[in-house]
């Protein structure tokens, strides 16, 4: 279901169609590409924003290209409050230690950037063990459960994107075993600005998924291109191009103690780059340098 913020004809939505009992939306763009880019690195306003969806769907531009795919509670609770406890205090302790929290995400799995603690040792493998499963592996090892369920439904909705990105992360031992994924982020109350993701494999699609806690209302992921917002809730996965620039609308808490914790799983392009075909021995001889280096 589309829930339209104005009352009048949805120019954007070109077709409509029903496939295997999901509706289908093809859509051209609000904006043309000119006034796009006057766009970039701002929020997401209101008035950028048509419709959101509520409930199953895939979106097509007009051109054909797959711009999104929707499931409404998809995900085990179980599984997902799991991966709430164990990563909760992390990402909070992240946000505390910023003066823009909003900056800086909670990263686990592996990354290719070095936090200034590290920076002046020299890799062997430019390439690193993200602190939280290195330090917290108990933890690491819950959060399991939650992404394999979205890397399973990655694989059954999307098979051809899956199976060029599980390639990848099969080339490397750096990436979450037995997933297509090499990175996970996590983050509270965010609200991005406009942008395109540059650091993910463009061949696969990125999903988000959202855990609550609280009242609160905004927050819908949008493609200000093509007026398209996307209302993420609980139990909910989406799959989407973030080759195009999407953002998120302002979060408005409802309840002093809401949450709205994000989940972003995906493959990281230089950490695939940088190890595919390379060993666990050389991993753990890069580890074994570098605690001495420490001492």
């Amino acid at each position: 279901m589309l829930s339209f913020l104005y009352h009048h004809y949805i120019r954007m939505i070109v077709k409509k169609e029903t496939v295997g009992g999901i509706p289908v939306y093809h859509v051209s763009k609000n904006y043309d590409d000119s006034i796009m880019a006057n766009k970039m690195n701002t929020y997401v306003e209101q008035s950028d924003i048509e419709d959101v969806i509520e409930d199953d769907a895939d979106v097509y531009t007009e051109d054909g290209k797959l711009l999104l795919k929707f499931r409404k509670k998809v995900l085990p609770q179980d599984k997902t409050e799991l991966f709430y406890d164990n990563v909760i205090d992390s990402t909070k302790e992240v946000l505390d230690k910023h003066d823009n929290p909003t900056a800086m995400p909670h990263i686990f799995g592996y990354f290719d950037i070095w936090p200034p603690s590290q920076k002046s040792v020299k890799p062997i493998i430019e390439v690193r063990e993200c602190r939280f499963n290195r330090d917290c592996p108990d933890k690491y090892k819950k959060t399991m459960p939650l992404i394999k369920e979205i890397d399973k439904l990655y694989k059954k909705l999307m098979p051809s994107n899956y199976k060029a990105q599980r390639k990848r992360a099969d080339q490397t031992y750096f990436k979450v075993p037995g997933t297509a994924f090499t990175t996970i982020a996590t983050n509270i109350n965010f609200q991005t600005k406009i942008h395109r993701d540059k650091k993910d494999d463009t061949d696969g699609f990125v999903n988000l998924e959202v855990i609550e806690r609280g009242k609160y209302t905004g927050g819908e992921t949008c493609f200000p291109q093509y007026g398209i917002g996307v209302n993420v809730r609980s139990g909910d996965v989406l799959f989407m191009d973030v080759q195009n620039p999407h953002g998120n609308l302002p979060i408005n808490k409802e309840t002093e103690e809401a949450i709205r914790l994000s989940i972003i799983c995906y493959l990281r392009t230089n950490v695939w780059l940088r190890t595919k075909n390379k060993t666990k021995r050389m991993f753990d001889k890069r580890n074994t340098t570098l605690k001495k280096r420490r001492k």
